[in-house]
Formats: C-alpha cells, sequence, structure tokens
C-alpha cells in the first residue's frame, strides 16, 4: 500500500471509521443494528476494550456501542472495506499504518459524539443484566470459594504413652527431641533433674533448657547453674516473676507470710505465673517429675501426656504436650546414673537435702523421712505441691486423695505397718488406752494415714522397731487417724499431721508426743528407752 493509497481490501475498518462512521448514502444516519451472532469481531472488541484498561484508559463509548458500529461498518462493505476509497470533497488526512486520520472540525467531531453518546444510551447490550442494589445481596448471588483446611495428623499421646511405658529414659528423651526439635526444653529445677540434660546431651540432638529464678533460691543453687552452663556449654533460659506482682505480694503480707497461711499464693506469684509465660512459646516441655517422689500424688504420671493444665504456643487445651522421661526411674537409680556419668550435682545434696525448691521452703531430710518432707514441713503432707505439676496430682473425692471412703469414713486402701507384733487399735481401743490412769504397760503408738507418703517411708523403720521390742513391757500400736477419726485425732490425741508417734507412759494418762523427724528406729528406741 502507498503512503495514501487505500487500505488492504478485508482488514476491516480504520480506527477513525470506528468511532466516527460515514452516514449511509441518503443522509439517513445510523440505523439501529439488531443482534448479531458472535463472530470473530467481538473477541477483538473484547481485547481491545481490556488492553485499554490495563493502559488506564477508559473508553467513552462502551463495548455494546463498538460491536453496533462494527456491525453498522460490516453492512457497508461497499463504503469501507469492499471497495477501495475514492477521491471524494472530503479533505485527504495523512494515514498512519492502517489508522486514518480525518481533519474535521471540533464542532462536528462533537456533536457526532453528542449523538454517539446518545445512542450508546438507548441501546441494551446483549448481555446486560439489571443492576443489583449494592446493599442488598442475596446470599446465593455471592459464591464463596471453598476454603482448603490443611489436614493435620493428631498424635494419641494416650497410645504412645502405652508404648513407651517400658522404654529407657533415653529413648524417651530422644522421641521427644525428635518430635518437636526447637519448640520443646526441659525445665530444670537445679536438683538431681540434671539428669534430664544429661540424657539430652547423650542423644546428640539440640536442646533447651529454661528454669525458674523466683529470687529466693539457695545460693548453692545459682552457683549450680553456673557450672551446669559451664560444663554442657549451654545457656539455660531463665523466668523471673513479675516485679509488680512480687513488690505487691511482700509489700502487703510480709518476706515470710507462707508460714502463716500456706505456701500457695507465693508460690504462684514466683513460679506458676512465669512457668506459664514460658510455656507459652513452646509446644512441649520435659520435666523430672518420678512416681516415687510423692506416692499420694504423683503415683499415676505417664512418660508422655498432654499437659491438662497449661497452654501452649497454638493456645487453647491440648496445644502442650508434657514429657515425663523418669516417671517410672526409682530416685536411687537417677543417683547410680549421676555418679556413673560424672556429673555435677547440686551441693546441697551433700548436706541432706533431696527435694530442693526455694531456701525459705526447703530444709535436708532426716534418716527414715521421705525426700518431700524436707519441702513445706510446717504444713499438711497432701500440700506438698506448688503447682506447677498439678495436672498430675490424684485429688481427693469422698475419701482421701481420690479414694472411695468406706461407711466409717476411711478411704479403701492397702493398709501399712503390716506385723504381727503391732496392734491395730480401733476408736474405742484408744479411746480407752486414754483414758486408763494406771496401765499395766507403756504403749507407743503411731497416728498414721495410709495413703500419707510420710508414713509409708517411716513404715520400715516403725515395723523394725515392733519388732525389737516384741516380748518386751513395751506394747507397739497403730491407729488410722484419716477419715472420720481426724477430727477426734486432732481434739483428743494431738494429731497436727501424718505421722504422729505417741508413747503412753505405764502410771500416766497424759501420752507424750514425740518431739523430732528423726524417724529412724535407733532414734525412736531412745525415746522409748527414755520413757518406759
Amino acid at each position: 500500500m502507498t503512503k495514501n493509497g487505500p487500505p488492504r481490501e478485508g482488514k476491516g475498518c480504520s480506527l477513525s471509521s470506528m468511532y466516527f462512521p460515514t452516514t449511509r448514502q441518503g443522509g439517513k444516519g445510523l440505523s439501529r443494528p439488531g443482534p448479531t451472532p458472535r463472530d470473530e469481531s467481538d473477541d477483538n472488541i473484547d481485547r481491545a476494550h481490556e488492553s485499554a484498561k490495563n493502559r488506564g484508559f477508559e473508553f467513552e463509548f462502551g463495548k455494546s456501542f463498538l460491536k453496533m458500529a462494527l456491525a453498522v461498518t460490516s453492512s457497508s462493505s461497499a463504503s469501507i472495506s469492499g471497495r477501495a476509497f475514492t477521491p471524494s470533497s472530503e479533505p485527504k488526512a495523512p494515514q498512519l499504518g492502517s489508522i486514518r486520520v480525518f481533519d474535521r472540525s471540533y464542532s462536528q467531531i462533537q456533536n457526532q459524539a453528542v449523538t454517539f453518546s446518545q445512542r450508546r444510551r438507548s441501546v441494551r447490550p446483549v448481555n446486560a443484566q439489571p443492576k443489583r442494589s449494592e446493599s442488598i445481596v442475596p446470599s446465593a448471588a455471592t459464591t464463596v470459594a471453598p476454603e482448603v483446611v490443611e489436614k493435620v495428623e493428631v498424635e494419641d499421646y494416650a497410645q504412645l504413652a502405652k508404648e513407651l511405658e517400658n522404654a529407657s529414659p533415653l529413648e524417651i528423651m530422644d522421641k521427644a527431641l525428635e518430635k518437636f526439635g526447637n519448640d520443646i526444653a526441659i525445665a530444670f529445677s537445679g536438683a538431681e533433674d540434671v539428669a534430664l540434660i544429661e540424657y539430652a546431651h547423650l542423644t546428640g540432638r539440640p536442646y533447651r533448657v529454661f528454669s525458674l529464678d523466683t529470687g529466693r533460691l539457695n545460693p548453692e543453687t545459682y552457683q549450680f547453674f553456673d557450672t551446669v552452663e559451664k560444663h554442657y556449654g549451654i545457656h539455660i533460659e531463665y523466668m523471673f516473676p513479675d516485679a509488680v506482682e512480687v513488690q505487691a505480694l511482700v509489700r502487703t503480707k510480709g518476706l515470710f507470710s507462707f508460714y502463716e497461711d500456706g505456701h500457695q499464693e507465693c508460690c504462684r506469684v514466683r513460679k506458676v505465673r512465669p512457668l506459664r509465660r514460658a510455656l507459652k512459646g513452646l509446644r512441649a516441655w520435659i520435666t523430672g517429675q518420678r512416681k516415687d517422689q510423692s506416692p499420694g500424688t504423683r503415683s499415676e504420671i505417664p512418660v508422655v501426656q498432654v499437659d491438662p493444665v497449661f497452654e501452649g504456643l497454638d493456645g487453647g487445651a491440648g496445644s502442650l504436650v508434657k514429657w515425663n522421661p523418669v516417671a517410672n526411674v526409682a530416685g536411687h537409680d537417677i543417683w547410680n546414673f549421676l555418679r556413673a556419668m560424672n556429673v555435677p550435682v547440686n551441693s546441697l545434696h551433700s548436706k541432706g537435702y533431696i527435694s530442693i525448691g526455694c531456701e525459705p521452703c526447703t530444709r535436708s531430710v532426716l534418716p527414715g523421712q521421705h525426700e518431700r518432707e524436707g519441702r513445706w514441713w510446717w504444713e499438711d503432707a497432701k500440700a506438698k505441691e506448688c503447682g506447677l505439676h498439678k495436672g498430675n496430682i490424684k485429688q481427693e473425692e469422698g475419701g482421701q486423695n481420690g479414694m472411695a471412703a468406706e461407711s466409717n469414713g476411711a478411704a479403701t486402701e492397702t493398709d501399712i505397718f503390716t506385723s504381727q507384733n503391732l496392734v491395730t487399735l480401733t476408736r474405742t481401743g484408744i479411746e480407752n488406752l486414754v483414758k486408763l490412769e494406771d496401765r499395766k504397760e507403756p504403749w507407743i503408738v503411731v497416728l498414721y494415714a495410709p495413703w500419707c507418703p510420710f508414713c509409708q517411708a517411716m513404715e520400715a523403720s516403725f515395723v523394725e522397731l515392733a519388732d525389737k521390742l516384741a516380748g518386751s513391757s513395751v506394747k507397739v500400736g497403730k491407729f488410722r487417724a484419716d477419715g472420720e477419726q481426724k477430727e477426734f485425732a486432732q481434739k483428743e490425741l494431738q494429731l497436727t499431721s501424718f505421722p504422729t508417734i505417741l508413747f503412753f507412759p505405764k502410771h500416766s494418762s497424759q501420752p507424750i508426743k514425740y518431739p523430732t523427724e528423726k524417724r529412724d528406729v535407733d532414734s525412736l528406741m531412745a525415746f522409748v528407752n527414755a520413757l518406759r
């Protein structure tokens, strides 16, 4: 095609003829076209319209009118694409490619634009739908794509606990670290639970350790923390209590209020709440709980469980898993392991401390005492927990520690202090013993509860005492003082906590209470020999 020649035939109309088509012969203007079938031109228009929108250009005339205009120009093939343009009275315009620009007056173009705009408003697109109200849209009109939910496999930890029941602590530790990686940490108290760190070290896997610094630990414990960090090349993540809460507690109730109204409030501020904050950043934690630490409250600890009390990183019930690798290990076996592996230990252990906590609430235990008797010694045996492992404590239900009560109020549980040289006293028998002013022989009697771990701890010593006194002038007896008998024992028998040991002299009605917590057989025998 020459520069000023006509456009090639069969290639459609020029852009100028699309926007400003010439009138039909007869001067009648555009006739309203009827619906036309969708053809290739429709697709061309769609693509052109979309391309223009992407360039930020808004067509002044709608897609429907372009379709109408193209239909009109298609029917006038003779004037547009069916024949070549011939010279006319209209001034020639320069042509760029297939685009023809006409030098028309501004008023003529403006009038045609108005006319076409009016035409556009009067022509309804083929596929047009009535405009919906924006304020009321039927729910069926809104198409919501189905939400793709990632299927998460839920672990059955009760089943896993059964599978690992007979596994070694090292195997359990390895399983825990493998499953949770950096989202699990060892809770370290600064006592014999250093064995957990040794087990983690032996797995060869990376591990984290955190500890609760209550602000009232023994100096030896702080020194031990430093020793452990250097020995294993780790950094312990310390958690501290809220300063405002501690300040309010101390200013209101003093530094030693726990001696008067119990340790729970202080432990809640200094231990439980900091632990809760620490666990919110984890998905699992590892503890040093053992079943034999407190037979009355921890005897049913599984090696792994969903934590029933605290929440983990994801929040909500079931978001935290609790691992207890040494749950089935006896205390003496833990110590054999520490010695065999040459693991550093807290120097307080060599001074008689077994269970170690805060300095004001921990002391060494004596021969014949249970290890937990060194904690909160001024409280009842059932209160020897700080709240960190509340979910593992057996609760009372009718009787003591979850055991059903019999008709007389005593819990149904295997009795202790069983020996042919021990006399089991009933309520009537102990009342008669108290009333007697001139006894034929002296008596030493233990007031006990079979569920009490401290009574269980001294059972061997008291049975041995009974065997040694067999055939002598001293009778050895026991009286179960829990359940319905507890109020009587507190009022008439000087019972304050279990166990309580009384000596009934031969010529005195007033019993003498054993004054010390040294419950080894030699100390008990010395007490009897001093009074009989």
